[in-house]
């Protein structure tokens, strides 16, 4: 059942009287909650970022890493081992390499000292 037929029966018990404002309030927020936590893999998906710390080429590998807490060496094993399978490796570590996002680094505070 999707989330809009159970809010739209949560709805009609209301109307109905069965279910007082309180009652429909809470299970309003219980049916919009369990949405919400119902996905953690595409939790983890908008979590994936390249690294800037742990890279050799694109930080694609040490992203992952940090993502799926794999060591990040096991993770270029499998792209070195697939770029032997057909170049399947090297088009998909591209791929990433293209449309995953650079990790952004929390602002420092210090501006950089022009001299001269």
């Amino acid at each position: 059942m999707s989330m809009s037929d159970e809010l739209g029966k949560l709805a009609e018990l209301h109307r109905r009287g069965v279910l007082s404002d309180t009652e429909f309030a809470q299970a309003k927020a219980r049916v919009l909650a369990s949405t919400r936590s119902e996905a953690p893999a595409m939790a983890a998906v908008n979590a994936l970022r390249r690294s800037g710390d742990d890279r050799w080429l694109g930080g694609v590998c040490g992203g992952i890493a940090k993502v799926t807490g794999v060591a990040a060496w096991i993770w270029r094993l499998v792209f070195a081992s697939l770029v032997l399978c057909g170049g399947t490796g090297l088009f998909l570590y591209l791929l990433l390499w293209i449309l995953v996002p650079l990790e952004t680094r929390p602002f420092s505070g210090s501006t950089p000292q022009v001299q001269g």
